[in-house]
């Protein structure tokens, strides 16, 4: 498994944001769906190792995410939420700065490859705080799979694209997915259906589903991934 999570635990102070959860992922998109504050985005932060679990088990191509941390970090592209950006760099600048930390082969070449991939080469002489949100949004996407990891954890990577920016990126996850393990967390449910292999859904730091998206909805008789999505967090 290129993720494996088990009986995965945060505890901040009296309130568990993470409950003991356990699911695993292989190559393919992995839709990681709740409502705000179920405990999507601490899971993710613990997987890239960003804060650690206060219990449980957590591991990112076989490597744990608390004993073997640099490993994991190697084997990792990571967009979150915030999508924290150099403002004051060119975005060719960013990439080279972040090709750099990760040690990228022919740097250059790969750097000329993922502004392709990502839509930037109409902004790629500018100042990142320069560009739309959108176009922001690529500059992150770009910068998490730089150096060609084999996990990628997106949160909300399609916040603030435009429609036609959107086809763009989606089919560019969907391809990512064909060869990579990816977690994406979205709360446009069409983005899930349109890219999504896999389904997990967590409420109050609990998984309420796990299934393929498919099997998701033969249990609920046919109905929308919306539907469901309601019914299983609507409490």
């Amino acid at each position: 498994m290129s993720i494996s999570v088990e009986s995965l635990t945060k505890v901040y102070g009296q309130q568990k944001a993470v409950d003991g959860i356990s699911f695993s992922a292989q190559p393919g998109v992995l839709g990681f769906l709740g409502p705000n504050g179920a405990g999507k985005s601490t899971t993710m932060k613990i997987l890239t190792g960003y804060i650690p679990q206060t219990s449980g088990k957590a591991s990112v191509c076989g490597f744990d995410v608390e004993t073997q941390a640099l490993e994991v970090k190697r084997n990792i592209g990571y967009l979150p939420e915030s999508n924290p950006l150099y403002q004051e760099m060119y975005v060719r600048e960013s990439m080279a700065f972040i090709a750099n930390i990760h040690d990228v082969p022919d740097a250059e070449k790969r750097i000329d490859e993922v502004i392709e991939l990502t839509g930037l080469t109409p902004e790629k002489h500018k100042k990142i705080g320069q560009l739309s949100k959108g176009y922001k949004q690529r500059v992150g996407l770009a910068q998490a799979i730089l150096h060609d990891p084999q996990v990628l954890i997106l949160d909300e990577p399609t916040s603030g694209l435009d429609p036609n920016q959107l086809i763009g990126i989606r089919q560019l996850i969907r391809d990512l997915g064909k060869t990579k393990t990816i977690i994406l967390s979205t709360h446009i449910m069409q983005e899930v259906e349109a890219v999504c292999n896999q389904v997990v859904i967590i409420n109050k730091g609990k998984i309420v589903a796990n299934d393929s998206l498919d099997g998701l909805r033969a249990a609920n008789k046919g109905k929308s991934l919306e539907d469901i999505f309601i019914r299983l967090t609507n409490n």
